[in-house]
């Protein structure tokens, strides 16, 4: 954890190493708050994560594939429809 005033005295080398190794950083302010410093990407990527986690015929839908995959009775492809030949 950094305070706001380690942050901003290296904030290309922290956004860097936010952006560059997928780390979340997080920053307290002299008041005890915090905030997180994450790329564009990983954030987005977290914002996917939570709506398919949060739609609930979806995730029924993987639930179901998992119980049939485990059975294994789930619906196989024919190689026409993978695109082989």
């Amino acid at each position: 954890m950094l305070s706001v005033n380690q942050f901003r005295a290296n904030l290309k080398q922290y956004v860097d190493q936010a952006v560059d190794n997928h780390e979340p950083i997080e920053v307290t302010r002299k008041n005890g708050e915090a905030f997180i410093v994450m790329s564009l990407e990983d954030y987005r990527r977290e914002q996917e994560t939570l709506y398919v986690l949060s739609n609930t015929s979806l995730m029924g839908q993987i639930q179901e594939s998992l119980q049939t995959y485990g059975k294994n009775s789930g619906y196989t492809p024919t190689d026409d429809e993978l695109g082989f030949e």
